[in-house]
């Protein structure tokens, strides 16, 4: 039952994932982002699971048309219904059938991946599912190809074995243009870029909130990079100018197999399969933890190029939060960063949400996408770690926090909000943060 308090806010979260659904899946906002995106996919399908379980499972069903035979899951599956110049870069540009053999002809996709939330959404619809045959059924096929997908994670992602996801793009983390990636983009000599039109600058009130086009040039060039590599991993790892081990990533990648071996678990399915889910999360588990920085009590990502970490005060240095089994210090201390004055203990800070990036450090801009503004779905992500681990005061701390700003006036479950006046920004009516909505507002503090 959701408290008089949240009525409305439920009701618009609700309305905002009804006026995005296209019927079998649901666009992440109602401009800015026109085509169906992986990790978008899966958390509003985390949402839709409180509300309607099938319609929680076609959700992912939908994004699984796009999937790749060799198992990946391209960040985005491209809308036939769209316009080609409504979104950059759009389908042609990735040119994904002509270079791989692996990629569909239907859907249209990426070449690229982005973090694997669906277990975690899968999870959530077993729990919430029943005992009913034919949607039992339905999950069990919907585990068997997330299972490709994380074999494809494990096995072409991490080829030296260290337990840490390889990305070849900042888009590949989710968090774009993250002080994160500055050093390794630095490096990168961007050479001809093809000319292309930016499409995104003409749905936000002021551009700066966006990357820049200097930046735009060096994403644009990677694709082209990947593009002329065939998109083969294994050409990437030798010659691709971004090779970045993502603690985040693997943080989420390890809280992903754990979930799915509950799923596999709880329907009874293949034994052997659960052992190997289990190791799987115990070995990126370790992996996340190599990386942590004991100086700044941080996980920090790995340049894989110049074998350096990336020493930057990001909400990503918290991956430890999300750990299954991770180490009862290294957790206890990356608590207590959470609630240091870089992140929830910041005063000045609107309400104790977590921000993108520690104001003040480098490369902090306070309105600029993932380099200060507050994503309610990074402290989503944060919160489901806090409470599967069974920090229940600090979970109930960060969800209260983010409930008190989503409720505030004007604030049309947006996209992201300035970390010091609390004012929304970037695209407004995001379905992930509607998700996000639900699923806090469902769930018994």
């Amino acid at each position: 039952m959701v408290s008089d308090v949240y009525a409305e806010l439920w009701d618009e979260a609700v309305g905002v994932l009804r006026e995005n659904d296209l019927g079998t899946w649901t666009r992440p906002a109602p401009r800015l982002y026109p085509h169906q995106w992986s990790w978008d996919s899966a958390f509003i399908a985390i949402g839709l699971a409180r509300i309607d379980v099938d319609r929680a499972l076609t959700e992912l069903s939908s994004l699984l048309r796009a999937q790749w035979t060799d198992g990946r899951i391209p960040h985005i599956a491209y809308n036939p219904e769209v316009q080609a110049d409504a979104y950059f870069p759009d389908a042609a540009r990735w040119n994904c059938p002509a270079r791989s053999t692996c990629a569909p002809d239907n859907p249209l996709t990426s070449g690229i991946i982005q973090p694997p939330v669906h277990a975690l959404a899968l999870a959530r619809i077993v729990e919430l599912s029943g005992e009913e045959p034919r949607r039992r059924a339905e999950i069990a096929r919907l585990a068997d190809r997330f299972l490709q997908w994380h074999r494809y994670l494990a096995e072409h992602r991490d080829p030296d074995g260290r337990g840490l996801i390889t990305i070849y793009h900042p888009w590949e983390s989710g968090t774009d243009n993250s002080p994160r990636w500055d050093a390794p983009l630095a490096r990168v000599a961007v050479g001809n870029v093809h000319p292309y039109v930016r499409r995104d600058l003409a749905h936000v009130a002021d551009p700066s909130q966006r990357p820049s086009n200097s930046e735009y040039d060096c994403y644009v060039w990677l694709v082209q990079s990947l593009e002329s590599s065939g998109y083969d991993d294994e050409v990437a790892h030798a010659r691709h100018p971004f090779l970045v081990k993502d603690a985040l990533f693997s943080a989420i990648f390890a809280v992903a197999n754990a979930a799915l071996a509950d799923v596999y678990e709880t329907l009874g399915l293949d034994a052997t399969i659960v052992t190997e889910l289990r190791g799987l999360a115990e070995k990126f588990s370790a992996g996340v933890q190599s990386t942590w920085d004991a100086s700044s009590s941080l996980a920090l990502d790995q340049d894989y190029l110049t074998g350096e970490p990336i020493p930057v005060v990001t909400w990503a240095g918290l991956a430890p939060l999300l750990l299954p089994n991770g180490d009862a210090e290294m957790y206890r201390r990356a608590v207590a960063r959470l609630e240091s004055t870089d992140f929830t203990g910041n005063g000045e800070l609107s309400l104790p949400v977590v921000p993108s990036t520690a104001p003040g450090s480098v490369g902090f801009r306070e309105s600029t996408y993932w380099r200060g503004p507050s994503w309610p779905v990074a402290n989503y992500l944060l919160w489901w770690g806090l409470r599967r681990n069974g920090n229940d005061a600090s979970a109930n701390a960060l969800r209260t926090a983010n409930l008190r700003l989503l409720n505030q006036p004007g604030a049309e479950c947006a996209e992201y909000f300035h970390p010091f006046f609390g004012a929304p920004l970037g695209s407004r009516r995001q379905s992930w943060t509607a998700a996000a909505v639900i699923d806090w507002l469902a769930e018994a503090p």
